[in-house]
């Protein structure tokens, strides 16, 4: 039975797919809380002028009401104007044409004394809940509906207690009926949905342009991968934007470069060639005359030279080995708190009989810091690697000094050693592998123990630096601290 394959979806499309279900869900989500809270954010809004408006004229209104003088108040006669007044308004693009409040005062029975729309002078609303709690000192509001098969039928009242001599002898309401507000309400979701819909088209369509340049982007770094691996010629795709993606097709021509290996591998091997082939010359001379007639002086001397060109090759191989290793890691595997002072002296017990023969004076200078982070076997051999170097240089009876620093989070091991200089076309190219200068009695190293020093350097984000320093020449080995 033969396994479905779901069709491949290029990257930018299931990009997009993903952005647009996000907006369509964001859209929703704000959309619909939005179009939810208006309403009571409106009607909390129209409450509070009520509110307002109802303790102003509850003021106004007291002495009046206090007095018995309700029929023939100035204040009375100005409501019933109100209520018959018309308007011509057009507010925010919807026509007013007439008032939308009604204004009634009950005295303390709750008898209603006065009416801007003259409908209920006389009757008894003291059993509605706006004069009701208002005439016992409560806040009293209330929403009722004149129609109770249409929810938008209901009217706000909010009543504010007359006030005198520190006495409610009355009650003066003001409603407002919220039909009048919901043409507000509509307009508002309608701006609301017409600018969500808007943004919601522009996000989508500036996705859409995103989606189509990564998936444009990948394309290229596909095509441009597929004729490097074919060994064809290809342009380098660039990107001015998407500048991670001119890092990726760097990085691609990098590793294609590497797998060739084609300056890599060519200097390697040509090098290491031409390091062997002096070896294994002197080997073969050495052996060619042991099989000829020769005193014992002559056969143990060069019996030496095959010893000694063979630990030269050993050498070379170990060192490359080790080199190869630590080329392979893109980082550190462990770190760990290494204290300062055993590393040092650790270092100096190894190389005693080195610096023993030489007459050499060896000091160590600690500085504040005491313990730095990193992997103890290459920080050790990087030092090993670097007193021994100097140790090749150094003139008899002289000095080899070591000094730890600490600058911020940087801790720098300096080594300085009397000698001769480094000759300056030599300086840039040190760290080279299999570059190496001959020694006073001629001999050279395998020139990979910089390489190797420079290497663990980069390991614990630090540098190597050698450079002529008065006398002689100085090393400074760097490395990050936490």
């Amino acid at each position: 039975m033969k396994s479905l394959r779901w069709p491949r979806i290029p990257l930018g499309l299931r990009f997009f797919i993903l952005y647009l279900i996000l907006v369509l869900l964001t859209t929703y989500v704000i959309s619909n809380t939005m179009l939810r809270e208006i309403k009571p954010t409106i009607r909390q809004a129209t409450e509070e002028t009520l509110v307002d408006m109802a303790n102003l004229l509850a003021v106004v209104v007291a002495e009046d009401l206090a007095q018995g003088k309700t029929s023939n108040s100035r204040l009375v006669e100005l409501m019933k104007v109100y209520g018959q007044r018309k308007v011509d308004a057009a507010i925010w693009g919807i026509e007013k044409t007439n008032m939308s409040h009604r204004i009634y005062l009950t005295d303390e029975r709750g008898i209603v004394v006065a009416d801007s729309w003259q409908q209920d002078v006389g009757n008894d609303f003291s059993q509605w809940n706006d004069v009701y709690l208002t005439l016992r000192g409560e806040y009293g509001a209330r929403s009722t509906a004149t129609d109770p098969g249409d929810p938008l039928s209901t009217v706000m009242h909010v009543a504010a207690p007359v006030i005198y001599q520190d006495k409610i002898i009355g009650s003066l309401t003001v409603a407002k009926a919220n039909r009048s507000v919901q043409p507000f309400i509509e307009h508002s979701q309608q701006r609301i949905l017409k600018w969500l819909g808007l943004l919601s088209l522009l996000a989508l369509l500036i996705g859409a342009l995103i989606a189509w340049r990564i998936n444009s982007a990948v394309s290229k770094l596909s095509d441009y991968a597929r004729k490097m691996g074919l060994g064809e010629q290809a342009d380098k795709p660039q990107f001015r934007i998407f500048y991670e993606y001119r890092q990726l097709s760097d990085a691609v021509e990098q590793m294609r470069n590497q797998l060739d290996g084609k300056v890599y591998i060519e200097q390697y091997v040509e090098t290491l060639t031409h390091e062997l082939k002096s070896p294994l010359s002197g080997i073969k001379g050495a052996s060619e005359l042991l099989q000829m007639p020769l005193s014992d002086d002559k056969r143990h001397q060069f019996a030496h030279n095959i010893e000694r060109e063979t630990q030269r090759m050993q050498q070379l191989i170990d060192r490359l080995l080790e080199l190869a290793k630590l080329e392979q890691l893109p980082a550190l595997n462990t770190r760990q708190s290494v204290p300062i002072e055993p590393l040092l002296n650790q270092c100096e017990q190894i190389l005693a009989h080195r610096l023993l023969q030489k007459s050499v004076t060896f000091t160590i200078t600690l500085g504040p810091i005491k313990v730095v982070n990193g992997d103890p076997f290459l920080l050790q051999q990087a030092l090993l690697n670097l007193l021994e170097n100097a140790l090749d240089f150094v003139t008899e009876h002289t000095e080899i000094s070591l000094s730890v620093g600490a600058t911020d989070n940087i801790c720098s091991f300096s080594i300085y050693n009397t000698g001769p200089t480094i000759p300056d076309y030599a300086l840039p190219r040190l760290c080279e592998r299999f570059y190496s200068l001959p020694r006073a009695n001629g001999a050279k190293s395998t020139g990979l123990g910089l390489n190797f020093v420079e290497r663990v350097a980069k390991l614990h984000h630090g540098s190597l630096t050698i450079n002529n320093y008065g006398q002689g020449v100085l090393a400074t080995f760097t490395i990050k601290t936490p």
